[in-house]
Formats: structure tokens, sequence, C-alpha cells
């Protein structure tokens, strides 16, 4: 399931906010692991780092958290 990436825009902004819609709608739910760098560098086609900072922003935003050794998953935002 990939997306027409738009060249005029920060690519890691797009690909961030492709990542949120499927929080949002439920593709990645509450606990689940999200893609890694590597599987989001080659279904979207960029770069590692690209794919690094999507997950550090997504991080930062507090909608995933990392887990070393075991990957990235999705942050239970109700706890509020």
């Amino acid at each position: 399931m990939s997306i027409d990436l738009d060249r005029t825009r920060p690519i890691w902004r797009q690909v961030a906010a492709a990542v949120v819609e499927r929080i949002e709608d439920g593709t990645y739910p509450t606990g689940s692991r999200v893609p890694s760098v590597v599987e989001l560098s080659a279904e979207f086609g960029v770069a590692a780092s690209t794919a690094q900072k999507v997950l550090a922003h997504l991080k930062a935003e507090g909608l995933v958290r990392a887990e070393v050794g075991l990957g990235t998953f999705v942050e239970d935002r109700r706890r509020d």
C-alpha cells in the first residue's frame, strides 16, 4: 500500500502523515508494531535516513514508542 509522494513538500512529512493515517484508521492498532526503517524505506522508496526521521518524529509526538531489539509500536493515547 504505497502512496504517490509529492516532490514539492518534505518527503518525510508525507510518509509520517501516511503512517499517522494508518494509526488513526486502525491499520496499525494500539500496541501493534509499525514498519521498521528498512520496511518504510522499501515501501515508500525513500532513504533510510528519511524513514528514521519519520519514526523519530512520531516518537516525539507520542504516537509510537521504541523498544530496543523489538521494534516500534503504536502508543496508547487514551492514557491522557
